[in-house]
């Protein structure tokens, strides 16, 4: 067999973001996956973005990666989360078509130059003096390469449970990787188990849906991708809010004594923030209700998924309980939900750029690094491709810091602080989130993605366009004087008070009631900045917006890094002997010592390092 530049284990949302990443910045790639059928299977929520997520896929999308093209071209329902709140809570969201999904996957990575494909399982990595050397198959094939990243997901001794049943699996219908992970721990890597589950599915046909809410997509669509801008959005499907209640608690607690997560079964960590249906039952023994969303597997399909419904109760139970549900009492099931337990290895073993501090060439991604989520996922993917493919050429690495995306906040704190429990990302996990929008991802990240060979130039010249035009209007509104007798009656018309004298327009603009689109048609010498902009223009007037009405904080967020930046020039060295430095604390010379921090910044963020300990450091640094 030939030798590749890269092999890519695993073809999830973070193998196939790696495999395009690496692929498109020219190394000759090679994805080995179980199934060729199930390239970026949506195993879960058929959905992506969200809360944090969704400023994931928009900056995924501004590198270049894939996962924002995929989800606008199989949406089926389109919402911007939180616009009742400011602009650094804003959250796309998109629900997609399951099947769709992963055909346009596969479908992109054919038409990308440089992927191959493997249809097998990987049951040993090549490891040569401590440098990875390749792959061995089930088949007894082995793949020679310069850097191996492993992006297995949950199928790492994978075992799924319903009730008291067993199976072993990486997800229903699929086989567990059984040897893989062993061997790696013989190599030292800390290894720990880690548990998450899949709701009940649905046959939409059974479910009185005038008995539940509806909820429709945004009217005016929306999109991920910056490239997709003028794109028109296709018809939207509807999902549906539902209601568990007293009667149905009752019917599922009868069930608990055979739940493998209250039984001792199931030991490993579980999501906090995505529980099942039973831990809910048990944390929120004080709620009547919880609330549940229906949402549907695809464009036309009758299966729907039910968010909110994990569970590993058994068949049975989840079924009885299922009727007593409101809109439910005639349901029927495609499949029940279900847990699933799997290896996953302490990503403090890593460096920033996903690489293995034990083996080098040999990279960690995706949910073996105790994440949650297809976006999290996507986005170390990404990482893990782009820098297994410059250090293979002998190039600088390429790490995001906090303040410049989610994934530089995502793979810091993986890194940094490790993971207790399945790590998902949060608005309030950023310090700087109105510098982290899910509008200006293309801002903060398409040139530097275009500078290391990732991003294209064509997206390049669109986002150089964009904020060119915008700075232009942004400069404008901020010079350009509007007058009493023009401005007052829109004020006056807005409940917002007048003004006796000529003031600059961005003042007006700051006040929430007005907006810039209200200015440009009172005044054509403002509109006409705009008119060039064609299709972007709506883009641009939002982005132009935020500036105006957030710069005091923009500013303040800006200085804030800027000083913690300084911690981040501020190397350690490698061959430090925090046990000399008596003067730090117990805790913190272990953490230390574990972590091997390069940064005092990093060292600073580590759980168990004070502040005082970071002050001797800097004394020992002669800072």
């Amino acid at each position: 067999m030939q030798d590749y530049d890269i092999i890519v284990i695993g073809a999830g949302h973070a193998g196939s973001e790696a495999a395009a990443a690496a692929a498109n910045m020219g190394s000759k790639v090679l994805l080995i996956t179980m199934d060729l059928g199930k390239i970026a299977q949506m195993s879960c929520n058929p959905a992506m973005g969200g809360i944090a997520k969704g400023q994931i896929v928009r900056e995924i999308d501004a590198m270049g990666g894939y996962s924002g093209l995929v989800t606008d071209d199989t949406m089926i329902q389109f919402r911007m989360l939180n616009r009742s709140k400011g602009p650094a809570m804003w959250s796309p969201r998109a629900q997609s078509d399951r099947m769709r999904f992963s055909d346009k996957w596969r479908r992109m990575l054919e038409e990308t130059e440089g992927v191959n494909f493997w249809q097998d399982t990987v049951t040993g990595i090549i490891i040569e003096r401590n440098i990875v050397k390749g792959v061995k198959t089930r088949l007894g094939v082995e793949f020679r390469a310069k850097a191996v990243i492993l992006t297995s997901g949950t199928f790492l001794n994978g075992l799924m449970h319903v009730g008291k049943n067993q199976i072993e699996g990486g997800r229903m219908g699929d086989e567990a990787s059984l040897e893989l992970s062993d061997g790696l721990e013989k190599y030292g890597f800390r290894m720990g188990r880690m548990k998450t589950g899949t709701p009940v599915r649905i046959d939409g046909r059974t479910v009185d849906f005038g008995r539940l809410i509806e909820q429709k997509g945004d009217e005016e669509g929306g999109y991920f991708s910056y490239l997709n801008y003028d794109k028109k959005q296709g018809p939207q499907r509807s999902c549906f809010i539902a209601h568990t209640s007293p009667v149905v608690h009752k019917e599922l607690e009868l069930g608990l004594s055979e739940s493998p997560l209250f039984d001792g079964t199931i030991s490993s960590i579980g999501p906090r923030y995505c529980p099942s249906i039973e831990d809910k039952l048990k944390t929120f023994s004080d709620k009547n209700s919880h609330q549940l969303f229906l949402e549907p597997e695809g464009e036309e399909g009758i299966e729907y998924y039910l968010n909110g419904f994990s569970s590993s109760l058994p068949l049975m139970v989840q079924y009885e309980g299922l009727k007593k549900m409101k809109g439910f009492e005639n349901v029927e099931i495609f499949r029940p939900g279900y847990a699933i337990e799997y290896d996953y290895f302490d990503p403090t073993q890593l460096y920033h750029t996903l690489e293995t501090k034990m083996v080098k060439n040999l990279y960690f991604a995706g949910q073996v690094n105790g994440t949650t989520g297809y976006e999290e996922a996507g986005a170390q993917g990404m990482m893990a491709g782009i820098n297994a493919n410059l250090k293979i050429r002998g190039k600088n690495e390429f790490v995001l810091k906090r303040d410049e995306a989610y994934i530089g906040v995502l793979i810091d704190d993986l890194v940094t602080k490790g993971v207790d429990e399945p790590y998902r990302m949060f608005t309030a996990r950023a310090e700087y989130r109105i510098l982290l929008r899910q509008d200006n991802a293309d801002e903060r990240l398409t040139e530097k993605a275009y500078n290391i060979g990732l991003a294209r130039k064509e997206r390049f010249e669109l986002c150089r366009n964009k904020y060119a035009i915008r700075d232009e209007l942004v400069e404008k509104l901020r010079k350009f004087s509007v007058k009493p007798d023009i401005i007052n009656q829109l004020l006056e018309n807005l409940g917002s008070s007048r003004i006796k004298q000529s003031v600059k327009v961005s003042e007006i603009i700051k006040r929430p009631e007005v907006n810039i689109e209200m200015i440009l048609d009172l005044y054509e010498e403002l509109d006409s900045i705009v008119i060039k902009a064609g299709k972007l223009r709506k883009e641009i007037i939002e982005s132009a917006e935020i500036v105006i009405k957030y710069s005091g904080y923009i500013e303040r967020e800006q200085l804030v890094a800027k000083k913690i930046a300084r911690l981040e020039a501020v190397k350690i060295p490698a061959n430090i002997d925090y046990d000399s430095l008596k003067s730090i604390s117990i805790e913190g010379r272990q953490k230390l010592k574990k972590i091997n921090p390069k940064t005092i910044g990093q060292a600073s963020r580590i759980i168990g390092v004070s502040p005082a300990d970071v002050s001797v450091l800097l004394v020992y640094l002669g800072r």
